[in-house]
């Protein structure tokens, strides 16, 4: 047994008040050893008068003072010139040993001349029943592996000895290996101490040994070894000093051939496992991943001392090492029980998809829009109402999507509308044909809208008629199929999206597969309708404020993470938006500005949309029944008002409330928007479209009704509830017969085509060159005259920017445009030809008037007609079904590129947005540990209010 022990405490309060409560513990057991400490030392790290009143009054052979930021490995070379003794003991503020402790180690150390030092079982402070560490590892990686943390002790591990390292609380060192050794090494931040200072032992010749008798509480302050992860920053702080330790000692370890590419490594490292981390939904690991590869890469000095300190002390090889290391094999069948113990867990029932009807429902839809929609089978283009061409390639429709030149103005240079980007991943799924994405979209919108209620109502209810009956009422939404008839691309896809917006973002605080799905699907969302976003700040608010109250702030980093994406990707466009002075553009709908048939902000309008009806045919029952009375067409939306209404009086009121209020929300958002001018074509305003706030509503609406149906009926009563539920169903049902069979009637908005918007020579010109410029010119019907650039071979879809759509104020560029196209329909100037060349337009179009009739329109297009037949420089190409063309004969300029800032700012913009976009990516991506997490909880959200789901 060593002659004299000297034992090393340091003490770092850090502010806690917990400190000293430690301490005082900590030094009651050094007094009750049954062999004592022969000296003590107390290192103060940091000012606090309690510890030091304590260290005073302890007999402590001395207490040395130094700066609160002090390191446990910095504060052990502060007294290593003190040490007087054989054996160094090294404790911390928060390490109370047992009593006997000190004698087993000490009598451990005596028995083993060739042991460095030697470790005790280190249990919790608060339940020494269960083990916080007995023995370290580390992988061929340097990964370091607790050998039995956090494990209840049982006994099982008392025969383990030989180990490759130990936790560095409590090990009784000797003098002279302590010495040799030089103490530990402060570079490694905290972490793996005790590991490293057991590999230089070993490299030394010689060995460290377990005493797992001798028991020392720890209660993780972080004074000595890291943190116990009790919160969110204990655990970043603690992955950043393990990946810290881990990646320094890969330097210090590694052949001297290999440290430079090891150096290399260290950030594409540190970007490939951010992805993996990310994948595993652990983001909250990704930043100490990074802290810790750069801390590492600008402290060379650090590891060419450690590798100094190896090479000095050095005896044996590597070799000796090894068979000690933890293998992937052991640390997989580690991973594989854990993963055991999940499976055990209690798991959900069966989805039912197909037992309960849903397939039954999605092909029930595809065959009723197939009868509805027949020639869309045949038709390439898809073209009437909003809808316009996609562009011919891949490429194009990217490149649409991203800031720069717009594809339409004179010289429209801003942000893409996020729109763009939505139209071009539609248009990447029929990468040959991208405009044919969009026929095959209204071909399968019906079973898709079916299908997506049907999952949204997995979320409500848990019986397969209820889910039937959301998904068949989602489907026949009236403000759905008015879209389709009318030809609103991003009122169809708002309303495709939000059921799936629902199904993921009502458990986005469980879990991270959740929360990247949500985000990705409010980008979408979000992107064909701004005019939803306040409903949607509002809900977001709402569910932070009742994770922070009801469960205590757990799930609030994924629900923050729930908008980032979308706050990134509008972020260049809101940029843009609001340094022209208008915010309220922000909420105009984006893609063709189109004034189609929509109820007015009058009381009969309202009342329409509070029917669920955005237009004043009552969904078309006007036009299938000119003379008949149509005052109950609105009253066939009343049972599933009623049926809502009574939610809240069930008992699951508090999903029948929370559905209320995204009700309410959606008709608050459609009474508000449906006021709104913000968007213009041509010479007509043009209203928000109020039928995106209804789909919210119609979904909140109907998830109501189905809580009312499944809760507030009595067994007895379950008959009743099959009923309701055909009863619903068919009367709105009856409201969709004029919209299914609009085609058949030819009274619906969609046609076969355009291929382009521009005359077939401009289309086959443009087709694979984005930069050939058409001046189009439209008589008014007031004699005035609209003047407009597109670029390439036709108006897209994708090409569209509420940046022109909305804007007010007419810039340089607007009034340069005004300014030609005046000089070419009159007799004015003689260079507007060549100013058209200049800037790259090769053709001017004459469109007919929108009103032929118009006398104004018909004068000006006669004289225009006139003027431009007679402009030398133009070249008549003919009539055509798009208007007159006339070619510019003269050599055109390529149409000028954008100054060099631009490209910077698309850099900038596209690199974040493509970032952020591939973390949600990744973080939806479901895993194997995420599915046996999802097995574990109910399917149902909030199946009762003190469930807290």
């Amino acid at each position: 047994m060593p002659s004299r022990i000297h034992a090393l405490l340091v003490v770092r309060p850090d502010g806690r008040p917990a400190a000293a409560f430690h301490l005082r513990r900590t030094l009651a057991a050094l007094a009750e050893q049954r062999r004592p400490a022969d000296v003590l030392t107390i290192v103060v790290c940091g000012e606090d008068p309690a510890v030091h009143e304590l260290a005073a009054a302890s007999g402590a052979e001395s207490v040395i003072t130094a700066a609160a930021h002090t390191s446990f490995a910095a504060a052990t070379a502060l007294a290593t010139h003190r040490l007087d003794g054989d054996a160094l003991w090294l404790l911390a503020q928060d390490t109370a040993p047992e009593p006997d402790a000190l004698t087993r180690l000490a009598g451990a150390l005596e028995l083993a001349p060739s042991v460095a030092f030697v470790a005790p079982k280190l249990v919790r402070w608060e339940n020494r029943s269960e083990i916080v560490s007995l023995g370290v590892s580390m992988t061929a990686t340097g990964r370091s592996v607790g050998l039995a943390d956090d494990e209840l002790d049982q006994g099982q591990h008392d025969v383990t000895h030989d180990v490759l390292g130990a936790d560095v609380r409590g090990i009784l060192v000797r003098a002279e290996a302590w010495r040799d050794l030089e103490g530990l090494d402060p570079a490694l931040a905290g972490a793996d101490e005790g590991l490293d200072l057991a590999v230089r032992a070993r490299l030394a010749g010689s060995r460290i040994s377990l005493v797992p008798t001798a028991l020392v509480a720890v209660a993780g302050d972080g004074v000595a070894g890291l943190p116990a992860p009790r919160n969110g920053r204990a655990r970043r702080r603690g992955a950043r000093g393990v990946r810290t330790a881990q990646l320094h000692r890969r330097l210090a370890y590694a052949p001297a051939p290999a440290v430079f590419f090891h150096w290399l490594s260290l950030i594409p490292l540190a970007l490939w496992l951010s992805a993996v981390f990310l994948v595993r939904k652990q983001p909250g690991l990704v930043l100490p991943q990074w802290a810790a590869a750069v801390v590492v890469a600008v402290r060379v000095p650090s590891i060419a001392r450690a590798r100094s300190r190896i090479r000095r002390h050095r005896r044996t090889s590597w070799a000796q090492i090894a068979p000690l290391r933890f293998t992937g094999h052991q640390l997989r069948q580690r991973l594989d029980e854990d993963r055991d113990v999940v499976d055990t867990a209690p798991v959900r029932g069966e989805l039912r998809f197909f037992t309960g009807g849903g397939a039954w429902l999605v092909l029930g839809a595809l065959v009723v829009s197939i009868a509805s929609f027949p020639a869309l089978l045949a038709w390439p283009v898809l073209g009437g109402g909003a809808l316009q061409p996609l562009r011919a390639t891949v490429a194009q429709l990217w490149a649409d999507a991203a800031f720069g030149l717009r594809a339409i103005g004179w010289e429209t240079i801003g942000a893409a509308d996020p729109f763009s980007a939505v139209v071009a991943v539609l248009g990447s799924l029929s990468p040959l044909e991208p405009s044919r994405a969009i026929v095959v979209l209204w071909i399968l919108a019906l079973p898709l809208a079916a299908l997506g209620g049907w999952f949204a109502a997995v979320r409500v209810t848990d019986r397969g008629s209820l889910r039937v009956m959301v998904g068949a009422l989602w489907a026949v939404a009236p403000m759905f199929l008015v879209a389709l008839v009318d030809g609103r691309p991003t009122a169809v896809l708002v309303h495709l999206l939000l059921p799936w917006l629902f199904y993921a973002g009502s458990i986005a605080h469980r879990t991270w597969v959740a929360a990247g799905v949500s985000s990705l699907l409010l980008v979408g969302v979000l992107a064909c309708a701004p005019s939803l976003a306040p409903a949607f700040a509002v809900l977001w608010t709402a569910a932070i404020i009742l994770s922070v109250v009801m469960r205590g702030g757990n799930g609030v980093a994924r629900l923050i993470w729930v908008v980032i994406p979308t706050v990134v990707v509008f972020a260049p466009l809101i940029i843009d938006q609001v340094r022209t002075g208008d915010v309220f553009a922000l909420f105009a709908d984006p893609g063709v500005p189109w004034a189609g048939p929509q109820v007015s902000a009058d009381p009969t309008g309202r009342g329409l949309l509070a029917a669920g009806i955005p237009t004043p045919d009552m969904a078309g029952w006007q036009e299938l029944l000119p003379d008949a009375a149509l005052w109950w067409i609105p009253l066939l939306s009343a049972p599933i008002a009623v049926l809502a209404l009574f939610a809240p009086l069930t008992q699951r009121w508090a999903a029948g409330v929370t559905l209320l209020v995204i009700s309410a929300l959606g008709f608050g958002t459609a009474f508000v928007a449906v006021g709104i001018v913000v968007a213009f074509d041509q010479a007509l305003s043009i209203a928000v479209w109020p039928g995106s706030g209804l789909s919210l509503a119609w979904i909140g609406a109907i998830g109501a009704a189905a809580v009312s149906l499944d809760a507030g009926l009595a067994p007895r009563l379950a008959a009743a509830r099959g009923a309701l539920a055909l009863t619903v169903t068919a009367a709105v049902l009856i409201l969709a017969v004029p919209s299914l069979t609009a085609m058949a009637r030819d009274a619906a908005f969609l046609t076969n085509g355009p291929a382009s918007t521009l005359p077939a020579y401009v289309a086959a010109e443009g087709r694979d060159d984005a930069n050939i410029g058409t001046i189009v010119l439209t008589p008014q019907s007031d004699g005035g005259l609209s003047a407009e650039t597109v670029w390439g071979g036709s108006e897209t879809l994708g090409g569209q920017t509420t940046l022109m759509s909305t804007r007010t104020v007419p810039t340089t560029a607007d009034a340069e445009l005004a300014d030609i196209a005046v000089d070419l329909v009159t007799a004015t100037a003689d260079d507007a030809v060549d100013r058209l060349a200049a800037h790259g337009v090769g053709f001017v179009l004459l469109a007919p008037p929108a009103d032929p009739d118009a006398s104004g329109a018909r004068e000006l297009q006669l004289s225009a007609t006139t003027a431009l037949d007679q402009r030398d420089g133009l070249d008549p190409v003919g009539d055509t079904s798009k208007g007159v063309l006339w070619r510019v004969a003269d050599d055109v300029e390529p149409r000028g590129a954008a100054p060099a800032w631009v490209g910077r700012i698309a850099l900038a913009a596209g690199g974040a947005q493509l970032l952020v976009v591939a973390v949600a990516l990744l973080l939806a991506l479901p895993t194997a540990a995420s599915r046996r997490g999802a097995r574990r909880t109910s399917r149902i959200v909030g199946p009762y209010w003190q469930e807290g789901t």
